[in-house]
């Protein structure tokens, strides 16, 4: 990150300890960049690492940094790129690729809404789509921090969010989407395709379900 903050985020599912100071005096000794450390108390059995209770046992329970220009603050279940420089690459080429000059932009999985604020600076109007609450409310607040007036965070699933904006008369000129590892699968990618982008750019980080993704838009005309 180009700031030095950093916050410590423990995941337990047994929640707080008789020796849980102990643990956060330790680590705020052992580090001394640390600003904060967060406790997750996660009793869930799934695969999901960041969910359940968050509680904020010292300092700031999130970090701010800057990309392009904009201020982000981040929060400990909030999506972030954690190298700046590629990071910033990446969101060029995202923005340069997407051409959203005037018109109407939408971000799929949007985060804490990086690429949806890069996206405002070009079109008239964006919208960031994002299922995780806390990165919808970072994205609210990184909107409002950076003087961002037309940027439309919603929070809920890309499936059945995107489809109520078409249904509400959104006609989005572009679409932009960072999906996780498991990529988009069908119903989000039918739904792109029976919204009628004029362009469909698709940020990934796993080339096996970006390759299974990208046959079915080539199959639905991209």
């Amino acid at each position: 990150l180009h700031s030095a903050q950093t916050v410590a985020v423990i995941i337990s599912a047994r929640g707080l300890h008789d020796k849980t100071d102990a643990l956060v005096s330790a680590l705020h000794e052992a580090c001394s960049q640390l600003t904060g450390v967060v406790l997750c108390i996660n009793k869930d059995p799934g695969n999901v690492v960041l969910n359940g209770e968050f509680h904020t046992l010292w300092g700031d329970d999130c970090i701010e940094d800057t990309l392009c220009g904009l201020e982000f603050r981040i929060s400990p279940q909030s999506f972030y790129q954690v190298n700046p420089r590629q990071a910033e690459k990446l969101y060029e080429r995202a923005v340069d690729y997407a051409c959203p000059d005037g018109g109407t932009a939408l971000d799929l999985y949007c985060g804490t809404g990086t690429i949806t604020l890069f996206l405002a600076q070009k079109a008239k109007q964006v919208y960031g789509i994002e299922i995780v609450a806390p990165a919808i409310r970072d994205a609210v607040r990184n909107a409002k921090d950076n003087r961002v007036g037309k940027a439309l965070f919603i929070v809920g699933d890309a499936i059945y969010k995107l489809a109520e904006l078409i249904k509400n008369g959104v006609r989005p000129d572009v679409i932009v989407l960072d999906p996780p590892r498991a990529g988009c699968g069908e119903p989000v990618l039918k739904a792109i395709a029976q919204s009628k982008p004029k362009r469909v750019v698709y940020v990934s980080c796993n080339p096996a379900t970006l390759a299974r993704d990208l046959a079915y838009l080539d199959a639905h005309g991209y």
